[in-house]
């Protein structure tokens, strides 16, 4: 991964593909206000540099089934290094724990955790205890609706100055 500079252009390709991600290319660069060849250029150099990791869809999950979506605020038994490790590859290995945060503060970890219902959810708990993997205390957040999901970061709140529009 390389660190490059980013101009306005740039910064607006990124917005509309966090967006709009299956946008074509030459829309993207017709919205960018550059010929396709150069916008290409700039979305390579991209991806290169790993700022763009992948493309992916968004699934409405409600429309495959039932299922739950949990928040879980997670303590871990000690503060050693070792503990950490464990206990993030034992996260690692479970494909309903979708996201894991380390946090500073309070609790050591935030993960979301997504099962096809509340039982399913707790056998995860119940297992991950077993292992031993350092956790001390969890605390469960059932969402009970979503109220707000934006599908990309705000990149002119994130910028000391925001991008310049066309």
């Amino acid at each position: 991964m390389t660190s490059i500079k980013l101009d306005d252009r740039d910064i607006k390709i990124l917005a509309i593909l966090s967006r709009e991600g299956r946008i074509s290319k030459s829309e993207l660069a017709k919205r960018v206000n550059l010929s396709p060849t150069p916008c290409w250029e700039r979305l390579r150099r991209l991806e290169e540099a790993g700022i763009i990791s992948g493309y992916h869809a968004n699934i409405e999950l409600r429309h495959l089934g039932p299922q739950v979506s949990v928040f879980v605020m997670a303590e871990l038994d000690n503060h050693k290094s070792s503990t950490f490790q464990a206990f993030e590859q034992a996260v690692a290995s479970y494909d309903e724990i979708v996201s894991c945060w380390a946090l500073g503060g309070g609790y050591d970890y935030l993960l979301h955790v997504i099962t096809r219902d509340i039982d399913s959810y707790q056998r995860l708990v119940d297992d991950l205890l077993a292992r031993r993997a350092g956790l001390s205390r969890y605390f469960t957040y059932i969402v009970t609706k979503p109220v707000k999901h934006c599908p990309g970061p705000p990149f002119d709140a994130l910028l000391p100055s925001g991008p310049e529009t066309d």
